[in-house]
């Protein structure tokens, strides 16, 4: 960021609170709670609604019908098809998609100094540029916690049954791409949720090598 500070911006998928039972939503409620009180640090949640393009959908569904001999089926997909397609005419298809993002300031002492020498220099010289210089060992020490943040907030959520997924730099680009031009940008393509898989890790074949127990002992 301008001010030397770092995020890092987990996309979330939402759950179904509205048919949960009684006593689920009870378990969520309490889970989050639970997930607040552990953070140290402060996140903030983004929530962004996007216009949806169904035309790539409809022409799925076109091709579909196109390779279906059942003509019953493919009268009952020619009504469906027509149906969204005035529906989308009529109305804006919306999707939701929610964000939480992760701060990491390297110094609370810098970050104050860098906030009070930008008010002070907006009231005496205007509006100013600050220009931040950040070393390679900064920016490793910001990556280590940012990646501990990370895995603490996706443990915490995890609890109250919310999946999340860490963004790379191509979807960052193409997050604030779509946020900053959402006229422009009507499709996203983010991670999949249904893709989410678990490393397996196995025992490989034989001994490791121990390159210090090789070598030959002096005669």
């Amino acid at each position: 960021m301008n001010d030397g500070s770092f995020r890092a911006v987990v996309m979330v998928k939402s759950i179904n609170f509205d048919l949960m039972s009684a006593q689920e939503r009870e378990g969520v409620e309490y889970a989050y709670q639970g997930f607040l009180n552990s953070l140290f640090f402060p996140i903030q949640i983004f929530i962004r609604s996007q216009k949806v393009d169904i035309g790539p959908y409809l022409d799925k569904l076109e091709k579909i019908r196109g390779e279906h001999d059942n003509m019953l089926l493919a009268l009952l997909m020619d009504d469906y098809i027509n149906f969204m397609d005035n529906l989308a005419a009529q109305t804006n298809i919306m999707d939701k998609k929610f964000y939480v993002c992760i701060p990491y300031f390297p110094g609370v002492d810098a970050q104050k100094a860098v906030q009070s020498s930008k008010n002070i220099l907006s009231g005496i010289f205007g509006k100013k540029e600050q220009v931040i210089t950040i070393d390679e060992g900064t920016l490793e020490n910001a990556k280590d916690e940012l990646r501990n943040r990370t895995q603490a907030v996706l443990g915490g959520l995890s609890q109250a049954g919310v999946l999340g997924l860490p963004l790379n730099t191509q979807e960052l680009i193409e997050l604030y791409y779509d946020a900053y031009n959402p006229d422009t940008a009507t499709r996203q393509q983010l991670k999949d949720f249904s893709d989410l898989t678990v490393p397996v890790i196995t025992k490989g074949v034989g001994e490791a090598p121990r390159p210090n127990l090789s070598r030959e002992l002096p005669s």
